[in-house]
């Protein structure tokens, strides 16, 4: 029988993923999808060409626009799940191409462990939670169903300097991305996501306990090339179990939103 992983152990693990999170969700807050501020910074454009694109731009439901402002909590936790939700899903669900073979591998799980801990630690944003300790309670509660001690998830007696520099080293494709293209592009948001699936391997049968898909999700992840079918739509439905969980943790930990 595999030794029990220990709270310690778990937020050793969890505290510089946590970190390594705020760069890639600051990458995707700062994202312009539709290429408009780009548009509208075009030297070229006339006056009313440039009002057109900064209208389209303030209406369009995306952070740091005015129309984001305007939404409730609800209505951002939603985006994050639905919108960012379904491309950290579709990454999740590549190993699900082997089918079976791929399902007794750990890294499905690591990988949908990490990118439900991305988005939990977006929606502890959206509700002001923005210290390590607390986004480390959040998933370790959410996914891991752990009641971590707040001391010890506050980081007490750690290397900060080693968690900075095992967060760099999970960043490091963001960082090159943005060197070199001015950028973060999809493929860094991919490689960077392995890279947190990654560090969490050590959590080993903890794994499992995340949220997942039905049944029926399950069966169909088994099959090999429709299998990644079966692990997206598996996916996209842990991930509700996940808002609702993290929402109720949330306000029963005195988190509200702001």
């Amino acid at each position: 029988m595999a030794e029990a992983i220990s709270d310690r152990h778990l937020v050793a693990v969890l505290r510089p993923f946590v970190r390594a999170c705020a760069p890639v969700l600051d990458a995707l807050r700062e994202a312009d999808p539709f290429g408009l501020r780009a548009r509208a910074d075009q030297e070229k454009l006339d006056a009313g060409a440039k009002k057109k694109v900064l209208d389209a731009l303030t209406s369009v439901k995306v952070p740091g626009t005015a129309a984001w402002g305007a939404m409730d909590i609800d209505q951002r936790a939603g985006w994050w799940i639905n919108r960012v939700g379904t491309l950290t899903a579709a990454l999740t669900s590549i190993p699900g191409l082997g089918g079976a073979l791929a399902d007794r591998l750990p890294v499905q799980d690591a990988l949908g462990a990490a990118s439900q801990g991305l988005l939990l630690c977006a929606i502890a944003g959206e509700y002001g939670v923005t210290d390590v300790g607390s986004r480390v309670r959040l998933i370790a509660a959410v996914l891991f169903d752990r009641d971590v001690d707040p001391v010890l998830a506050g980081g007490k007696n750690a290397d900060e300097s080693a968690e900075d520099s095992e967060a760099a080293r999970l960043t490091e494709e963001l960082t090159e991305s943005e060197r070199t293209r001015g950028k973060v592009t999809v493929r860094a948001v991919a490689g960077t996501l392995w890279r947190l699936g990654r560090s969490l391997l050590s959590l080993s049968d903890e794994l499992e306990k995340r949220p997942r898909g039905r049944f029926y999700h399950r069966a169909l992840g088994l099959v090999p090339v429709v299998g990644a079918a079966g692990d997206y739509f598996g996916e996209r439905s842990g991930l509700k179990v996940v808002w609702k969980r993290a929402h109720e943790w949330l306000m029963a930990n005195s988190f509200w939103a702001r």
